[in-house]
């Protein structure tokens, strides 16, 4: 960050949970899945379903997360904030940790959807931190911060982890020993990184509780509901945010599954997604930087497009430096979309209701996510073993299958628009 822009310790501690759970997601989008297709291949599953069963989990973790996210958001605006994300976050943590001890592909599958539950239910409460931590005038840069150090800081576990896999007989190890302990390297980091948040963070900003806390829960959750619906500026960003983010979440969680589809070398896959976090630190910083000299707005839908046409270029992707070029290209918008996505709902929210609002765009989000993945691994499974010839190229059943996302980037666009301008007259 410039020298006039310094973030406070509570800030810096917020940005640290950002970099501890970065690094299982890294796992996510690289070692996880490939683990996932050794042990079905093992177990004699046909290749041409690995890609499928993966959206399938994927999309599992994402609707469990969207059922009971509002819930527990709307209940941590009661003041239960800090521990329902502290237990969130250990769920999340312990069940990565297990992933090296389950040898069964179903199995793994499903202790990699409670791993997924537990990231994804403690980032409700973890965002909805943000603006009781950072004003409005420096949420963007907070938020921008948080995600660029979270990818390179994720980068150093992650290291230490490939080079433990790749070259795991070196150190005496076997293959499913080194993952083993790349899955423990990565839980305890996750949890390191969390402790000083717990430490710093007081809940400032909350609903009082007039008698039951749960049954206070469900009400104010039916209220928020109702009031999204009549502040059109903030249901109209949320539903654009579900069309938007869809293609992104997707994008992030099939990468290496999709790559490793299309036959190219795993060790390249993982080479290039590790530069995929190289490449969004520093541009995760610029965008932070930006927000302050342009419209916020205006920057989300250059990431949109930008977007829409990464996913037509993984249309057309047959070989390994496509996916090294698609993975920089990636890397410069991820960071920006979703920080810019973040700061952009947390101005245009009461800052005492942000748990209910957050755990609306989880929502949002998390359901995104599972129609993306099931989109995909839907239209993948259906068309198997099906070969198209475009512009002399031979498209397989998975390129067909992510050319659907340009649909829901192209949806979002146009959504996004109009949220942005009743936004812009209401602030005026």
């Amino acid at each position: 960050m410039n020298g006039k822009f310094k973030l406070t310790p509570l800030e810096k501690s917020w940005v640290l949970y950002d970099i501890g759970n970065s690094a299982f997601i890294l796992m996510v989008s690289t070692l996880i899945p490939i683990t996932f297709n050794a042990l079905a291949g093992v177990a004699g599953v046909n290749e041409d379903l690995y890609l499928s069963y993966w959206g399938y989990a994927g999309s599992i973790a994402t609707v469990l997360v969207a059922l009971i996210g509002p819930i527990c958001g709307t209940l941590a605006d009661r003041n239960f904030k800090k521990p329902i994300f502290l237990l969130c976050a250990l769920t999340g943590a312990a069940a990565c940790a297990l992933l090296g001890f389950v040898s069964h592909w179903l199995a793994f599958l499903g202790m990699f959807v409670l791993a997924r539950v537990g990231y994804s239910s403690s980032i409700v409460f973890y965002d909805s931190m943000l603006p009781e931590i950072s004003p409005g005038e420096r949420m963007d840069k907070v938020s921008s911060s948080g995600y660029a150090y979270g990818y390179i800081g994720s980068v150093i576990p992650f290291v230490i982890c490939l080079v433990l896999v790749l070259l795991h007989s070196s150190f005496g190890l076997s293959q499913s020993a080194a993952m083993s302990i790349a899955f423990g390297i990565t839980a305890v980091w996750w949890v390191c990184c969390t402790i000083p948040l717990l430490r710093r963070y007081r809940q400032t900003a909350y609903v009082a509780t007039e008698k039951s806390p749960l049954a206070d829960t469900f009400r104010q959750l039916a209220k928020t509901l109702r009031d999204a619906k009549q502040e059109k500026h903030i249901f109209l960003y949320l539903i654009a945010f579900f069309f938007f983010i869809d293609g992104v979440y997707t994008i992030i969680d099939m990468a290496t599954a999709y790559g490793t589809a299309l036959g190219l070398d795993t060790t390249g896959l993982l080479l290039a997604l590790l530069l995929t976090q190289v490449v969004a630190f520093p541009c995760a910083v610029i965008f932070g930087r930006l927000s302050a000299r342009y419209d916020t707005g205006l920057l989300i839908k250059v990431c949109i497009g930008a977007y829409t046409a990464i996913a037509v270029f993984a249309v057309f992707l047959v070989s390994q430096w496509q996916f090294w070029l698609l993975a920089t290209v990636v890397g410069m918008f991820q960071g920006g979309i979703q920080a810019l996505s973040r700061s952009y709902l947390g101005k245009i929210i009461p800052p005492e209701r942000s748990g209910e609002f957050f755990g609306l765009m989880d929502i949002c989000g998390k359901g995104a996510s599972f129609v993306g993945t099931t989109l995909v691994a839907v239209i993948s499974q259906f068309t198997a073993g099906i070969r198209l010839n475009v512009f002399g190229l031979e498209l397989q059943n998975e390129s067909i299958a992510v050319a659907s996302l340009t649909v829901l980037f192209a949806v979002g666009f146009v959504l996004f628009c109009r949220a942005d301008k009743l936004n812009k007259a209401r602030a005026n």
